[in-house]
């Protein structure tokens, strides 16, 4: 929906384990190499239960990949950009490969093999190689025991085509202590640290403060708890940006050395190719390019040494093909409720100026012919309180619906959405399916948990869908998105369409009807709107709205009761 929905009252017990970290037993890298996959995007042949592929980057030796039981099988690794390739260290479970290759390449379709035998021995084995690419690939031919392919860790080596910190390096300034010159507590931007530039969370943010750091200069440090060469240093501002600053490196935190000087800063993000050594850096700001502060998303220092603590996995983006992970067809007999181990109804009072009372699934019921329909009536709440609707002027609740989510039970990163519905018609009418990031139920405040929209269309002018994203620094109408129509401009409410969103570590592209209507590029977003924040799980909501900001309120002309039809919902990762 384009602006905040309520949170229903659904909060998800959270179990938190701590795992004990055993050092991996691999000879360590040299000098001038980097560890270029851990937290990378990987992906894998098959996978046998939970043991997915993410597992071997997440530089946890006490998780694995484990693949089905036959041969071939293989598992990739991304590494975002072209890297030369010096080692590879396999790190076995007992399901180790006898007869397997290593290989490179630019596209993840045309490989060259830069290490191969017919003789594994298993446990660990770290591999001199030479090439250069993007992805890197064990791609087994014949395993040792019955079972699979299964490994603890899979680690590539090397350094970037200019001979700097491959891909991204890696990342020393995770966690690490911060210190700046003044920081912002109030409603405009609650505990804005220094520490929130550096936990990779990209909906965080770190703000001088209102009453004492509308000036200039203002900095922000970060301790990276030894020496270290830097490489690169990654800014990710807000719209209090600065136009004149310095990345400044120092031994001891208080003699400072420039490594990087500009007047004229871009903001949004910012990456930067720097070189330097010391235990600490800092964005010094000399000129602020607004009447506010100095604000930064993200303050991420790229290189090697220092004291790095390690960051959590990035998810892994899908396999390729993907595989169907979730589905429901509603194919329950006529009058049956959504299933409960998939759906939750969300009743209440809704947002944006409606007009309609969620009820408790008594709106939404399977049709025996294969359909969900959820079901806008004119009928009144008693005790609820809406706004005036505008036919008879009560304040009391004149229509109910229905809205459901899958936050209880199925939450998910990454992966191919997709629902096949059939919209109503009528002024004041407003059906959609989207997503809500899952922090949202633990507490985050939208829009900072993040929304994607896949599928919005006002009754009033079926002709045109929307899809759009909203986050911190672009919602409500300052969302990213885009309309769109079917072609000959026909009308949406005359047929099933079915509607799709392709979600990976890279953006976004949505279809409809198996056509690209809009894409959303992840690093182009960055630097020209602000943070990505849809790396992390979210789930799955439908409803169907009656009134509203947006669509506007219903007239003598809406018909009621107003059905929307889902035909299925899929999810492939």
């Amino acid at each position: 929906m384009q602006t905040l929905v309520r949170r229903f009252g659904l909060f998800l017990a959270v179990a938190a384990s701590l795992i004990a970290f055993v050092a991996l037993p691999a000879p360590p890298a040299q000098a001038a190499e980097v560890l270029l996959s851990q937290g990378k995007a990987a992906t894998a042949s098959s996978a046998e239960g939970p043991f997915d592929a993410r597992n071997a980057v997440d530089g946890d030796p006490g998780t694995r990949w484990s693949s089905a039981f036959t041969d071939p099988q293989w598992i990739q690794i991304d590494l975002g950009s072209s890297a030369k390739i010096s080692r590879v260290t396999l790190n076995w479970e007992a399901a180790y490969g006898k007869a397997f290759r290593i290989e490179v390449s630019d596209n993840a379709q045309e490989w060259t093999v830069v290490h191969q035998t017919t003789t594994g021995t298993g446990g660990t084995q770290s591999l001199a190689v030479t090439g250069t690419g993007r992805y890197v690939r064990m791609y087994g031919t014949q395993r040792s025991t019955q079972y699979g392919y299964s490994l603890w860790e899979f680690q590539v080596y090397g350094t970037d085509g200019s001979g700097g910190s491959g891909g991204t390096g890696t990342l020393l300034s995770y966690g690490r202590t911060g210190a700046a010159s003044s920081s912002q507590t109030d409603q405009n931007c609650w505990e804005c640290t220094p520490a929130r530039a550096f936990d990779r969370d990209p909906a965080s943010r770190w703000a001088t403060s209102t009453t004492t750091g509308w000036t200039d200069p203002g900095w922000i440090s970060v301790d990276l708890g030894a020496t270290a060469q830097i490489s690169k240093v990654v800014l990710q501002w807000d719209p209090a940006y600065a136009k004149s600053f310095q990345i400044q490196v120092s031994p001891n935190g208080q003699d400072w050395t420039p490594i990087y000087s500009t007047t004229s800063g871009t903001g949004f993000k910012q990456t930067l190719a720097v070189s330097g050594t010391g235990r600490y850096v800092r964005m010094y700001g000399t000129e602020r390019a607004t009447p506010y502060g100095y604000s930064l998303w993200e303050f991420q220092v790229y290189g090697t040494g220092g004291d790095p603590l390690p960051a959590p996995p990035l998810p892994s983006d899908p396999a390729n093909p993907p595989r169907l992970v979730w589905s429901d067809e509603f194919d329950g007999a006529a009058g049956n409720k959504p299933d409960a181990s998939k759906w939750r109804a969300d009743p209440g009072i809704g947002q944006n100026g409606e007009l309609e009372y969620y009820t408790d699934h008594r709106n939404a019921a399977m049709d025996g012919s294969g359909h969900l329909v959820m079901e806008a009536r004119k009928e009144a709440t008693a005790g609820s309180s809406c706004p005036s609707d505008p036919l008879s002027g009560s304040t009391t609740c004149q229509y109910t619906s229905a809205r459901m989510n899958t936050g209880a039970s199925f939450q998910f990163t990454y992966g191919r959405v997709e629902a096949r519905i059939k919209v109503p018609k009528g002024n004041g009418l407003w059906p959609a399916f989207w997503m809500m990031g899952a922090d949202f139920l633990t507490g985050r405040p939208w829009p900072y948990n993040g929304e994607v929209d896949i599928m919005e269309i006002l009754g009033k002018d079926v002709k045109t869908a929307y899809s759009t994203v909203h986050a911190p620094a672009y919602n409500g109408g300052g969302g990213i998105g885009s309309p769109y129509k079917l072609p000959q401009s026909a009308d949406f409410s005359a047929d099933f369409h079915t509607w799709a969103a392709d979600w990976n570590s890279k953006g976004i592209t949505f279809s409809l009807d198996g056509q690209t209507v809009f894409t959303l590029d992840k690093e182009q977003v960055e630097q020209t709107r602000g943070p990505w924040i849809f790396d992390h799980p979210h789930y799955m909501i439908l409803n169907l709205a009656v009134g509203g900001d947006w669509p506007g309120p219903t007239d003598a002309t809406t018909p009621f009761p107003a059905r929307m039809l889902v035909d299925y919902v899929r999810v492939y990762q």
